[in-house]
C-alpha cells in the first residue's frame, strides 16, 4: 500500500525546474571554452549590426540581394542570442537553473531562429535564380513588396510549424530527473526526462526536420541546378564568370549551413557514446554561421565590403567598380 501511494505521489510530482550541468564530459574544465565562445558572440554580433547599419546606410545596397542579407544578420543575431549568453553564464557564474517556461521559450526560438535562416537561404536563391535566368525581368519579379511577402511568409511559416515543438515538451510529464547533460535546452535533450511517453514528441520533430530544413534544402539546390543550366547557356566567357561570382558567397554559405545541419543529425544520431560530440557540435552550429556569414560576404562582395569602408570611415576616397 505504502509502495503504490508512493508511486502515485512520485508520477504527480512536477520538477520546478531543469539544471543545464553543460557540455558532457568535460564539466572540469569546459569554463575554458568560454573566452572562444564570447569573442565568437562579440564577433556576431558586431559583424552583423556593421552589416545592418552598412546596408541601411548605403543607397547602392538597396537592392532584394542585400535585403536578405540584412534579415539574415537579424536572424544570426537572434540565434546567437538565444544560445550563447545562457551558455556564459553557466561558464562563467554556475548558472545552472533554468524554469520550465524559460526552457520551452529556448526551444522555440531556437527551432524558429533554424527554421528562418533555412527559409532565407531559400529566398537568396530564388533571387540569384531571377537574376541570373531572367536578368531583365529582376527589376520587375523581386521587388520590394515581393521581399516583405516572402519574408513575412517565412516569419508565419516558422512561427506556426515550430510552435508544436514547446507545447509538445510542455505537456510531457517530468516527475524525477531534471539534470541536462548539455549546455541548453534541446527538444529532445528535455523530453528524454520525460516519465510519460515522448513518441509523438520524437515523430513531430522528425517531420519537423524533413518536412522544412529538407524541403528548404531540396529547393535550394534545385535552384541551383538551374542557375548552373542557365550559366552553362551563356555565350560570353565573361558573362559566365560574372553570374557565377553573383552567386558564390551565396553558395558558400548554403554549403557551410546544411552541410553543419546534416552533421549535427548524424551525431546526433550516433553520438550515444561520446555525448560531447552532438552537444559542441550544436553549440557550435549556433554561434559559428552569425559569426562568419558576414565575413564570408565581406570578402566576396565588393559593393558591399566599399560599403564597410565608408560605414567605418576608412574608405572616404574609395570609388566603386
Amino acid at each position: 500500500m505504502d509502495i503504490t501511494l508512493s508511486i502515485t505521489n512520485s508520477s504527480r510530482f512536477q520538477v520546478p525546474e531543469f539544471i543545464l550541468l553543460g557540455l558532457p564530459g568535460i564539466h572540469e574544465w569546459q569554463h575554458w571554452l568560454s573566452l572562444p565562445l564570447a569573442l565568437l558572440y562579440i564577433l556576431a554580433l558586431c559583424a552583423n549590426i556593421l552589416i545592418l547599419i552598412t546596408i541601411q546606410h548605403e543607397p547602392s545596397l538597396h537592392q532584394p540581394m542585400y535585403w536578405f542579407l540584412g534579415i539574415l544578420a537579424i536572424v544570426d543575431i537572434g540565434l546567437a542570442t538565444t544560445i550563447i549568453p545562457k551558455i556564459l553564464a553557466i561558464l562563467w557564474f554556475d548558472a545552472k537553473a533554468i524554469s520550465l517556461p524559460e526552457c520551452f521559450a529556448q526551444i522555440y526560438a531556437i527551432h524558429s531562429f533554424m527554421g528562418m535562416e533555412s527559409g532565407i537561404f531559400l529566398c537568396m536563391a530564388i533571387d540569384r535564380y531571377v537574376a541570373v535566368s531572367y536578368p531583365l525581368r529582376y527589376p520587375s519579379i523581386l521587388t520590394e513588396a515581393f521581399v516583405i511577402k516572402v519574408t513575412l511568409s517565412m516569419v508565419l511559416r516558422n512561427g506556426l510549424l515550430t510552435l508544436p515543438v514547446p507545447v509538445l515538451a510542455a505537456q510531457r510529464h517530468y516527475c524525477s530527473r531534471n539534470e541536462i547533460d548539455h549546455c541548453l535546452c534541446s527538444n529532445l535533450g528535455v523530453t528524454s526526462l520525460a516519465c510519460d511517453d515522448i513518441t509523438i514528441n520524437r515523430f513531430y520533430q522528425l517531420a519537423l526536420v524533413w518536412v522544412m530544413v529538407g524541403g528548404d534544402m531540396g529547393l535550394v539546390f534545385a535552384s541551383y541546378a538551374l542557375i548552373i543550366r542557365s550559366v552553362l547557356r551563356l555565350n560570353s566567357a565573361k558573362a559566365t564568370s560574372k553570374a557565377l561570382s553573383t552567386c558564390s558567397s551565396h553558395l558558400i554559405l548554403i554549403l557551410f549551413f546544411y552541410t553543419a545541419v546534416i552533421v549535427v543529425s548524424v551525431t546526433q544520431l550516433a553520438g550515444r557514446k561520446v555525448p560531447l560530440i552532438p552537444a559542441l557540435f550544436n553549440v557550435l552550429h549556433s554561434i559559428m554561421p552569425p559569426a562568419f556569414n558576414p565575413m564570408v560576404y565581406a570578402l566576396r562582395t565588393q559593393e558591399l565590403r566599399v560599403g564597410f569602408q565608408r560605414v567605418l570611415g576608412l574608405g572616404d576616397n574609395v570609388s566603386r567598380k
